[in-house]
């Protein structure tokens, strides 16, 4: 199985700035994707950013050049660091990775998993 703890939500005020972590452990040959959604009260779940191995960062529109999302392939951890940060962006963010748990000569197959969300509130 694999694990994931987030950590660093919390309340901050308008235009301030936060940085969230999660670290993934468990039976774990590659990660292939790591990623941050997020979901507000009352609407669907959405992606925030997005870091592939093979293709790059994606983005939300609406976190573009406040947000920035990055890794640690040593120690299976992904970061967002959150700036700028107005009401708007207040949910419950959670990690998403997607692990291949064997080589892929045993398995082809790879596997999502959750962190448990984290909350951050923008207010004054």
């Amino acid at each position: 199985q694999v694990q994931l703890v987030e950590s660093g939500g919390g309340l901050v005020q308008p235009g301030g700035s936060l940085r969230l972590s999660c670290t993934a452990s468990g039976t774990i040959f590659s990660i292939e994707a790591m990623a941050w959604y997020r979901q507000a009260p009352g609407k669907q779940r959405e992606l925030v950013a997005k870091i592939v191995d093979r293709s790059g960062i994606t983005y939300a529109d609406s976190v573009k050049g406040r947000f920035l999302i990055s890794r640690d392939t040593t120690k299976n951890t992904v970061y967002l660091q959150m700036n700028n940060l107005g009401s708007e962006d207040t949910a419950v963010y959670y990690c998403n990775v997607n692990v291949r748990r064997s080589p892929p000569w045993v398995s082809t197959t790879s596997d999502d998993y959750w962190g448990q969300g984290t909350q951050v509130t923008v207010s004054s």
